[in-house]
């Protein structure tokens, strides 16, 4: 039986929209480009999320790459990309209230930077959840077995009665691992309602 259902943050309860926050700069095309590639999908963007290198570390080594005019975005991205608007999932608080009102415990498992205590109030749902792990705060990080066994450990779960969603599947294959059943979220709400109901979670269709 399902007595907890565990979310990641990303992609499932907000977008994480890189593209965004570079548009919000008002920097060029090209320069778009190169801050998408050099900020988001460098190897220090992943330490972030693992909390094994600090903000001001990551943005000295990205700035090596990146030409000097561009070294004020980077700061900006690394340390404000979260300050201005959240952009939620549509529907997400919604069935996040739902679940709560089933009796079950709703808890955060994300990937994130040690930021993530300045916007968590701001994440759509964050009045039902009982309880967080963030990667960068336990310097362990999603799929690592490790991380999941902490939120059942913090908060006195049992793997079995536990549900998992990710937009990840090796997130999700990171909580079979450890016990817990997954669902891959893939920015469908009924077809994730009707994935809960499979799995004992009586939400509305």
């Amino acid at each position: 039986m399902i007595k907890n259902v565990i979310f990641d943050m990303g992609q499932v309860l907000i977008y994480f929209s890189p593209d965004l926050y570079i548009e919000r700069l008002g920097v060029s095309r090209e320069d778009s480009e190169v801050l998408l590639r050099e900020v988001f999908r460098r190897v220090e963007w992943v330490q972030l999320d693992h909390g094994t290198i600090t903000e001001a570390e990551a943005v000295e080594s990205i700035c090596r790459r990146v030409p000097p005019h561009l070294h004020k975005a980077v700061e900006e991205l690394v340390f404000r990309w979260w300050a201005r608007p959240l952009n939620p999932v549509p529907g997400m608080k919604e069935l996040v209230a739902e679940i709560k009102n089933k009796g079950c415990g709703i808890y955060l498992l994300s990937n994130a930077n040690i930021q993530q205590c300045r916007y968590h109030d701001r994440i759509p749902g964050t009045e039902y959840f009982d309880g967080r792990i963030v990667s960068a705060e336990c310097k362990l990080i999603k799929p690592q077995r490790e991380i999941y066994q902490l939120l059942l450990d913090t908060y006195g779960l049992q793997a079995q009665e536990c549900l998992f969603i990710d937009d990840s599947p090796l997130n999700v294959e990171g909580a079979y691992c450890a016990g817990i059943r997954g669902i891959v979220f893939d920015d469908d709400i009924p077809r994730l309602r009707r994935e809960l109901r499979e799995a004992g979670v009586m939400v509305k269709l």
